[in-house]
């Protein structure tokens, strides 16, 4: 890491300031070939005079100085804030190339900060991820991972781990007969309190995704139940085709919204039914496929004719997913009811019509989103630490049948297994290729 990177840190386009950003040992040497009249007084700005490697003016702009080891990235540190607009950003990143600064590839500075010991890893995935947050409460989640609450957690787990595997090494010295009887119960309560906890994080984790992702709703229901036409009220405009002609909608459809806080992806799918055409039945997998994938599944009837068999098939995969979210809504109420729904009741449903009065079903949505969002706990906001928390749990699980049998040997490797996984999360140091692929992933200047 002994040269000088150069990036554009802001997004491209036009717009009142943009910064070039510089970092590494030489940043002040090529800095000051830009900007020959700065102070570089650290952490003062200096309106000055930018130029090229011509001597020709580039611009007038400030120039701050973050030194090391009070930077992002615990090395010398020169931003360029210059009028907005891709061509006087990309001069001055000219300029630095041409005076010794190589282009940052995607995610160093934030790779830089975190060998340079300034951020843990899980500082710099939140990082990214607060910088494409979808909602006011993943915005939180993230800024509370920025003030270190997952490596405080990692931190405790790997304290509570190694107090464990302290205690193994030490029996293992003893005679059998030496160990106090009571020790062996304790640490399988702490091993099994543990896994509890890591157990119920994973799985809040995974129930909270949507307020980093952006949450799926799917709405399903059987053909010409009024969908498309919920999509397109929703929506505001007509993203889907509206006929009386069941199974018009043969696939899919996903487009995104904002009700209240938050952003979510809509999924519109095809009529549930047996289908005899080999497309339509295509579309019904799929259908089946995003009610799984999804966070809440809005599911239709029509108030306005009979319920039949083809609802009941809507009926028997909402009660085989009795963990999902889900919004039962009668549609076209602005119809004659005809349908009995009492085998409805137990979903609490709610009466809309698709056409003209809906916001019922969204202030119901947004009411149950704000409610994932709620939760104080800790969450995991990467398939990364998920994995990594799992392996951890699963490895602290698999020691308790050798502690039960007195195999310390056994009990120790499985405890050795399970904090090098929860290390992983906040200083995997010993896999630069992880390292690579995950700061890859960043943008460009971060």
């Amino acid at each position: 890491m002994s040269d000088t990177i150069a990036a554009i840190a802001t997004a491209s386009g036009i717009s009142s300031i943009s910064i070039v950003r510089l970092s590494g040992s030489d940043a002040c040497s090529v800095a000051r070939q830009i900007a020959p009249k700065a102070s570089f007084r650290p952490r003062y700005s200096d309106l000055t005079s930018l130029y090229n490697a011509s001597g020709e003016l580039i611009d007038h702009a400030l120039v701050v100085y973050f030194q090391n080891p009070q930077s992002f990235t615990g090395e010398d540190i020169v931003e360029f804030q210059c009028h907005g607009g891709i061509v006087v950003a990309e001069e001055i990143l000219d300029a630095a190339r041409h005076h010794g600064a190589r282009l940052a590839e995607p995610g160093e500075f934030s790779k830089r900060a975190f060998l340079n010991g300034k951020i843990d890893l899980s500082k710099a995935e939140a990082i990214a991820k607060l910088i494409e947050a979808k909602s006011v409460d993943a915005a939180k989640i993230l800024a509370r991972q920025l003030k270190g609450e997952l490596g405080a957690f990692v931190e405790q787990s790997r304290e509570a781990l190694l107090k464990a595997l302290a205690y193994s090494e030490v029996m293992i010295d003893y005679a059998e007969d030496e160990i106090p009887d009571d020790i062996l119960v304790q640490l399988s309560n702490q091993l099994a309190s543990i896994v509890a906890k890591m157990t119920a994080i994973v799985q809040s984790s995974r129930r909270r995704r949507g307020l980093i992702e952006g949450f799926r709703v799917a709405i399903i229901g059987k053909p010409n139940v009024g969908k498309s036409s919920l999509l397109n009220a929703l929506l505001s405009y007509d993203r889907a085709i509206v006929s009386e002609i069941a199974g018009t909608t043969r696939d899919t459809i996903e487009e995104q919204v904002r009700i209240g806080s938050h952003l979510i992806r809509l999924i519109d799918t095809a009529g549930i039914r047996d289908a005899d055409d080999q497309i339509e039945r295509i579309g019904v997998e799929r259908s089946l496929r995003s009610v799984a994938e999804s966070d809440v599944v809005i599911a239709l009837f029509d108030g306005s004719v009979v319920l039949d068999g083809e609802d009941q098939k809507i009926i028997d995969i909402l009660e085989a997913n009795p963990e999902k979210e889900c919004i039962v809504a009668i549609n076209k109420r602005d119809l004659e009811r005809v349908a009995d729904t009492h085998t409805l009741s137990p979903f609490d449903p709610i009466e809309i019509s698709a056409r003209e009065q809906f916001q019922h079903l969204t202030d119901t949505l947004q009411k149950r989103l704000d409610g994932i969002g709620e939760s104080d706990e800790l969450m995991l906001v990467s398939a990364r630490q998920i994995e990594a928390v799992e392996r951890c749990a699963a490895e602290a699980a698999l020691a308790e049948a050798p502690l039960k049998r007195g195999e310390l040997e056994f009990f120790s490797y499985h405890l050795q297994e399970a904090v090098r996984a929860i290390g992983t999360i906040t200083h995997p140091y010993d896999n630069e290729e992880i390292l690579d692929k995950m700061f890859g992933e960043f943008c460009l200047g971060k």
